[in-house]
């Protein structure tokens, strides 16, 4: 079997701060060190909404140990998200040809987004230089369906030039609509990401009865696996206004996770290295679940060497 890592979604979430940090651990630094102690992966989302500068990638594998991997979620944009202007960089702005009422950019020309895929490589480019960048973590919209087959194709052939951009960087692909895995378009999708070598996003999510979100369909079409844990809250999980973190304000139960634990081991007989990575970061809920999975898993997902015990605070029942 191959190795297995377990992380989160995110190490700064408000609330996540508030009650899995100890007192006085508020910094950047203070707060990526002490997580880099403890796990040895991590997704950073913050990218989703706004294009950091390259230091600070630098920072971020500057903090952590030779070993420790960071997973990037993919600026809005490049996932055919629409995003407000001012999420974009202030020298892309001018690229921009027209914003709907909201202020909003829906329908980028090829130039805006070849400029965005640009900036977006360079501020990634300090993890991959330093070996610590992971996958680029491409998750599309609900909206972004395989119901049409003429609008499936632009999809996917968009995911052929997105990875052009990235210039051989890993592609996590996760889907967020049901239909790419719907009968027979299960086969298709999965082939088309195997023949490329991107990594089909295993995730859990709620189910709901018009099967409105994706199922708990886990599949290797690369030599990485990648599982994304998003809870199971069917109160939050579509509602408006809310945050992200109360969006996925769930806490899994041991017979939850015990339901993924034989799933991922299956997955890791067929990659070399398979992610589980959980995004329920309300609370201390995230860690609390990626412990409890390191510990079901046994030695094939143990943390790397010298990483630090659980933390008393966590309160697991092992």
């Amino acid at each position: 079997m191959s190795r297995i890592r377990v992380g989160t979604c995110s190490w700064t979430d408000k609330t996540m701060i508030e009650t899995w940090y100890p007192p006085k651990t508020t910094s950047a630094d203070a707060m990526l060190r002490y997580y880099a102690a403890r796990y040895d992966t991590v997704e950073a989302d913050s990218p989703f909404y706004a294009i950091p500068r390259p230091t600070i990638a630098s920072n971020w594998a500057k903090r952590t140990p030779e070993g420790f991997i960071f997973h990037v979620k993919a600026f809005g944009l490049l996932t055919r998200h629409s995003v407000a202007l001012r999420q974009l960089p202030p020298e892309l702005r001018e690229l921009v040809g027209e914003v709907d009422e909201r202020g909003r950019v829906r329908h980028p020309s090829k130039e805006l987004l070849d400029a965005t895929f640009a900036s977006f490589t360079e501020f990634v480019e300090p993890l991959r230089e330093a070996g610590k960048l992971g996958g680029i973590l491409m998750q599309f919209a609900p909206y972004i369906t395989a119901t049409d087959r003429t609008e499936m194709l632009d999809h996917l052939n968009f995911l052929e030039y997105a990875a052009e951009k990235l210039a051989g960087m890993r592609m996590l692909v996760e889907f967020r609509h049901p239909s790419w895995v719907t009968g027979k378009q299960e086969a298709e999708t999965l082939k088309f990401l195997s023949d490329r070598g991107f990594t089909y996003v295993s995730v859990d999510t709620p189910q709901f009865k018009d099967k409105s979100t994706m199922p708990p369909i886990a599949a290797a079409t690369s030599d990485w696996s990648c599982v994304r844990m998003h809870g199971r809250n069917v109160d939050t999980y579509f509602a408006s206004n809310v945050t992200a973190a109360d969006r996925f304000d769930y806490l899994y139960n041991e017979a939850e996770l015990g339901e993924w634990a034989p799933r991922v081991r299956d997955l890791a007989a067929e990659s070399d290295v398979t992610w589980v990575l959980f995004n329920n970061c309300k609370y201390d809920y995230a860690p609390r679940n990626a412990r409890e999975m390191i510990a079901m898993l046994g030695d094939s997902a143990a943390p790397y060497e010298g990483a630090a015990e659980p933390d008393d605070q966590l309160d697991l029942k092992l």
